[in-house]
């Protein structure tokens, strides 16, 4: 089951459009829409997002499995087709498997796994890789991805790697990337910190608390 971190999250990348969301405006969305029905049969990108918006449904009620065969379904119908990977990397992510090495993690011999009905997949970073080599850099797909992939590295304390990558989502629209940044500057979090201890004295000058 997802926390309700991930589920934040999950809205964040799958839902840019929400208040949580990282890509404001539409703009971009109707450009990459337009590009996507001049470069893809139209019957197959309508199976296509349809299988996709099953797979956040399942995704958004913790039921990763379904999404995952939902995802990886969209990416046999059209593996060119960058946003398929994003989406995939993002359930992937939920279950923990980030390096493709955590099928299985955590079971005792014999007992059941809820993923062994799939094939096997790559970890999340792959997914993010190719979807970000398919939209050459550019778009939704692409914004989405350096998202996600900046936000495994700075859990992996890769924080250099981390910051190019929300950089490269910042110059693509996402405000959610360039909110990141400030984090990862030193001087900017020092900043904070002494605003927040100037705040706390300004709202407890004598430097007592309450009984």
């Amino acid at each position: 089951m997802a926390t309700a971190n991930d589920r934040a999250v999950l809205q964040t990348i799958f839902n840019p459009s929400t208040p949580f969301g990282d890509i404001p405006g539409l703009d971009e969305e109707e450009e990459d829409v337009q590009d996507e029905v001049e470069a893809f049969p139209l019957e197959l990108l309508d199976q296509v997002r349809e299988l996709e918006l099953q797979g956040v449904s399942a995704a958004e009620s913790g039921d990763i499995s379904t999404a995952l065969e939902r995802f990886s379904e969209a990416i046999r119908l059209l593996p060119e087709r960058a946003s398929g990977y994003n989406n995939r990397a993002q359930a992937l992510r939920l279950r923990g498997d980030v390096a493709g090495e955590q099928r299985g993690c955590g079971r005792s011999p014999g007992s059941p796994s809820p993923y062994q009905r799939l094939p096997s997949l790559p970890g999340a970073l792959q997914d993010l890789d190719a979807a970000i080599r398919l939209s050459r850099g550019r778009g939704r797909a692409a914004c989405q991805s350096f998202v996600q992939r900046g936000l495994i590295h700075r859990l992996q304390a890769r924080d250099e790697d981390a910051r190019r990558d929300f950089e490269r989502a910042a110059r693509l629209g996402s405000a959610f990337a360039r909110q990141q940044l400030v984090l990862l500057n030193p001087y900017s979090a020092l900043c904070n910190q002494m605003l927040c201890e100037m705040l706390g004295r300004l709202r407890n000058p004598d430097g007592t608390g309450s009984d």
